[in-house]
């Protein structure tokens, strides 16, 4: 098809100049499918062609680019020496480029300083060139009148195109399609598309993602064609009215050459293949349907995601289908109402994720399978809604969280984070991209109504975003505007007004980063003008997410309506190393600087995609269902807003002293958006006797398979504990037991076990079982932990530092050694910790003749300015083979003061299992509440580790590397092969935080004072 507006010639001063973000590219438009007509088989053909595979680069410099005769484009071009890349996909991941990360600053500062809008002068091109031979059924859709078009789905950062050496086409923002037609740019035979894409333009001001900086064709590119009448672009209204239970379907179609064809005609079916509405009317350039209350229909919700099917047929003068144009449809409306968010009549809450696309061995070149594992992780941890931060995702993306229900915050390419802020977050709005300026405006609301355009169907976007941190400016006024002159309904949000409230209205959400709970308290309790969400909030890096529960305890103000925890997937890249050896690599790795280095790594998966332990919590505090116990009953609060629980089962267990030996299924039936208890009969008093405590438990799991999870999996659990009435056991001592006290060191033999006391070493320094020995140096008192992510950019570290050595240096000054009775044994070792202070602790054994061995360690409290310690207890060195733990208390994952809605059970793992390779190596492994733990060898000898009569639980971590090894190393490879393994027995340990993971603090209640005593008590044995 003819374009008398076609641009035949390329100029290089577009890439400068932020008026000029494209060239010939076709107008944005809805992503539904299209098809052509077979009258005789009644099938449809897909009309499109990919062109993905294979294709020819070289990188060059811009500098090497001529545009006023530029070979490369050429048909006949030699392209023999170019090298062999795959689209989609990254210069870098390919190789051809150098992967660089930053998070605030532009990745040229301090090499280069351009002024926007320009670029610097070390700027990649890489040229692409691919042959391909138009296929049949659209060079037939051609030959009869259509038009073909090349659509690039994803680039980085701007493209020149051509086809057959003639210019077709250039564009910017590379996160929504960039489409040229290029129909009469096309010939019989082989065709050859040339592509320039720049690493660098203007539009890399608008692109300061917190992300590694990756370029080249990422996404997919295919040629589509389009039947000379077309319908271009669909917009709908699919509305549910909650107070009637009736639909209603309204679609506005902008039709190509409406006049040669006859009548339109649309067909609503369910996911049946019912027919439930159809219509037709005459063909229009602008043709409207309007359905009028439809009875019967299910509503979208992420709860319960049904879906139509919407086809629209445009029909020729000679009755024949010459488009079939098809869109899937969810009924629900989305809308604030006084003040509150509701969906479908109902005020909802977000328990969402950030999310940015990306893979380990591809960037942000994912798979539809990536796409799909993401969907299921959601789904199984109780996560309902995502924002794609910072840009438009893949298509397919939104197909499936209109399949399985997710709710989406659909968010502009747009950050410009680094022209705005200077360390120390210094704001200085005078330079702010792209603030007030005029230049800027343009590609500002064109990236939105890109966006807007192709995502507007989807019913699982109920949020537009204008971007992330970007400042504000009337820049912003204008997108705002131009997002409701299209869409009044979907509300906007924009957190970039809390540097500037002057633009308070270019936001119709307070939404806000990272803000603490009890300061987002305030908000809501002070007469609230918006709904309000964390667009950004528990920083999820490294050993993170603690005190989550603060913000879920928000949900019961009505304003308040959830936030999204930074962020779903770590950003890290497997690389090679130099001894062939391959590993998950963060910023500055590969020689970039400048480069925010382990920054990237904040998920709650991993890079491999497998969860982390930070997912244990979030599951548990994001579940709709939330499950009291008592000895009497069920209590059952069903926040969601439109299904109740009679379709799940509910198992309900007894634990005695952790192990299961009573199991029920009940069905509890409480509506959606209410509460119910349930009287339950637990049989309690058959199993009292024989435990010292009892677990009532109760679980929410799938009655039947999903897409997302099979039968029986577990959505939410609770808990509760009961005493038992268990004697205590009287200990028998063997006849042949011997207590041995000598000049240097006291032991004590019997049971085939031997313990020796030395006066000169400090402590225990033997335990051994028929000759195996436990003990390869006396048990240590550490006051220390590897520091998390959080501790390093919240000061701990600094504050702390006496704390690291206390324990590692502490001297015994003093030892009292005495034989208690024939068969018992006492020492009592006294420490001082290497601080000023001197504070001296205790350590205390007494070892009898069964060959059981009671620990008991006391840190008395000092008075003083004394900064909060970070862990205390013992660490322990065994032997290697001694790797496996199983224990009774807080699990399965890792878990600590501050993150532990866990599951109180008994639980088998091993030293490499526990040990969460986070990006940065750091405290990991422990585990709260623990009544008795075992650590063995493959045969099950080893230790038994359990709490004294009437004692606290403990903490309890095995790790195959001390916590200074884990200290030291910066990457999980730089640990060594283990040799040993590491027991940590604690008394305490603080919480891991989670506000931020640059300044917040653990919070004040999950510190262990200084001026207050701690004290361990454990019995050991060995089996």
């Amino acid at each position: 098809m003819a374009n008398s507006n076609r641009v035949e010639h390329a100029s290089e001063t577009w890439l400068t100049d932020a008026t000029v973000f494209e060239v010939n590219r076709t107008p944005a438009h809805s992503n539904h499918k299209c098809f052509t007509h077979d009258p005789q088989s009644g099938e449809h053909s897909d009309l499109t062609q990919s062109l993905d595979g294979e294709w020819r680069v070289e990188i060059v410099q811009a500098s090497d680019i001529d545009f006023n005769e530029e070979p490369f484009v050429a048909e006949n071009f030699d392209d023999s020496s170019f090298c062999r890349a795959q689209v989609p996909g990254h210069l870098q991941m390919a190789g051809l480029l150098k992967n660089k990360y930053v998070n605030i600053q532009y990745p040229w500062d301090g090499h280069e300083n351009p002024l926007e809008p320009n670029v610097p002068e070390n700027n990649h091109v890489a040229l692409y060139r691919r042959k391909f031979v138009v296929s049949k059924r659209l060079a037939d859709t051609k030959e009869s009148g259509g038009s073909v078009s090349i659509v690039f789905h994803g680039m980085a950062t701007a493209i020149y195109v051509w086809v057959n050496g003639l210019f077709a086409g250039y564009g910017e923002d590379g996160f929504t399609p960039n489409e040229f037609d290029i129909t009469d740019l096309l010939h019989d035979g082989e065709n050859v598309v040339a592509v320039a894409c720049y690493e660098y333009s203007s539009a890399s001001w608008l692109e300061d993602q917190d992300f590694w900086r990756l370029h080249g064709l990422f996404r997919s590119v295919e040629l589509t064609a389009q039947p000379h009448v077309h319908v271009e672009n669909m917009q709908l209204e699919a509305d549910w009215d909650a107070e009637s239970g009736t639909a209603s379907l309204d679609a506005t179609l902008s039709v190509r050459n409406a006049s040669d064809a006859a009548t339109i005609s649309a067909t609503l079916k369910d996911s049946e293949g019912n027919v439930v509405w159809e219509a037709s009317t005459n063909a229009d350039a602008n043709t409207t349907f309007a359905s009028g209350s439809l009875q019967g229909l299910e509503p979208w919700s992420a709860e319960s995601p049904s879906l139509y099917e919407l086809e629209v047929n445009v029909i020729d003068q000679a009755d024949n289908i010459v488009e079939a144009a098809v869109q899937k449809v969810g009924f629900r409306r989305f809308r604030i109402e006084n003040g509150i968010m509701t969906l479908n009549g109902k005020r909802i809450v977000f328990k969402g994720a950030d999310r940015h696309e990306f893979d380990a061995k591809r960037g942000r070149s994912i798979t539809e399978q990536d796409m799909i594992d993401d969907v299921i992780f959601c789904k199984r941890h109780n996560i309902n809604a995502i924002r794609t931060s910072h840009y438009p995702n893949q298509e397919r993306w939104y197909d499936l969280c209109d399949e399985y229900g997710i709710y989406l915050i659909d968010e502009t390419n747009l950050e410009t984070h680094g022209s705005w802020c200077l360390p120390g977050d210094v704001v200085t709005a005078e330079t702010a991209v792209p603030g007030s300026k005029a230049h800027w405006e343009g590609a500002c609301v064109d990236r939105v109504n890109s966006m807007m355009r192709r995502d507007y169907n989807h019913p699982s976007v109920v949020i537009w975003s204008l971007g992330n941190e970007s400042y504000t400016g009337d820049v912003f006024r204008a997108m705002y505007k131009h997002v409701h002159d299209i869409d009044p309904n979907r509300p906007v949000h924009y957190e970039g007004v809390t540097k500037n409230r002057d633009y308070d209205d270019v936001t119709d959400i307070e939404t806000r980063m990272y803000e603490h709970a009890d300061v987002v308290e305030e908000y809501l309790k002070n007469d609230p003008q918006k709904p309000y969400i964390s667009c950004e909030y528990m920083h999820a890096m490294g050993n993170s997410v603690g005190n989550l529960d603060e913000y879920t305890a928000l949900e019961r103000y009505p304003h308040y309506q959830g936030g999204f925890i930074w962020d779903f997937i770590d950003q890290a890249i497997y690389a090679t190393q130099p001894d062939g050896s391959t590993r998950l690599c963060y910023g500055g790795d590969f020689g970039d600087r400048p480069s925010d280095y382990e920054f990237s790594g904040n998920g709650l998966v991993f890079a491999d995609r497998t969860p982390t332990p930070k997912a244990q919590e979030v599951k548990q505090l994001y579940s709709n269902v939330h499950i009291d116990v008592t000895d009497r009953s069920v209590s059952i609060k069903n926040d969601n807003l439109f299904i109740s629980t009679g379709g799940y089962q509910f198992v309900l267990r007894i634990l005695a002293d952790g192990e299961p030996v009573w199991q029920s299924e009940r069905r509890f039936d409480v509506p959606a958006d209410s509460a119910c208890t349930f009287d339950v009969e637990w049989p309690v008093d058959l199993y009292r006797a024989n435990a010292d405590e009892l677990v009532l438990e109760v679980s929410q799991r799938l009655a039947e398979a999903t897409d997302w999870a099979p039968a029986g999996y577990e959505l939410a659990f609770g808990q509760t504990i009961v005493a038992g009435t268990k004697a205590a056991e009287d200990a028998v001592l063997p006849a042949d037991g011997i207590v041995t006290v000598g000049r240097w060191n006291a032991g004590v033999q019997g049971s085939g076990r031997e313990i020796l006391l030395s006066r000169t070493q400090g402590g225990l320094v033997s335990y051994t079982f028929d000759g195996h020995e436990f003990v390869l140096r006396r048990p240590a008192i550490t006051t220390f932990r590897a520091l998390t992510d959080n501790d390093r950019g919240a000061g701990h570290g600094f504050e702390r530092a006496q704390w690291m050595a206390a324990g590692r240096y502490a001297r015994c000054v003093d030892n009292v050694i005495e034989q208690v009775d024939e068969d018992t044994l006492k020492a009592v070792y006294t420490y001082e910790l290497a601080t000023p202070q001197r504070t001296k602790v205790t350590v205390g054994y007494t070892a009898d003749t069964t060959g059981r061995l009671n620990l008991h360690v006391e840190y008395p409290g000092e008075s003083g300015e004394l900064p909060t310690i970070p862990a205390f207890g013992i660490e322990w060195t065994l032997p290697v083979q001694y790797s496996n733990l199983r224990f009774f208390g807080a699990g399965p994952e890792e878990t600590y003061q501050d993150r532990k809605h866990a599951k109180l059970g008994v639980w088998s793992t091993d030293a490499f299992k526990d040990h969460a390779p986070y990006l940065m190596p750091q405290e990991t492994g422990n585990h709260e509440e623990v009544r008795w733990a075992e650590i063995t060898d493959e045969n099950g000898h080893g230790l038994r580790v359990s709490r004294a009569n009437g004692a606290a639980p403990f903490a309890v971590s095995l790790q195959p590397y001390s916590s200074f090894m884990i200290e030291e190393a910066q990457h999980q490879d730089e640990l060594p092969a283990p040799k040993h393994m590491f027991l940590r027995v604690l008394a305490a340990q603080m919480g891991v935080g989670g506000d931020d993971s640059w300044m917040s603090p653990v919070h004040s209640q999950y510190h262990i004072p200084a001026d207050q005593p701690i004290s361990l008590d454990v019995n050991l044995e060995l089996i």
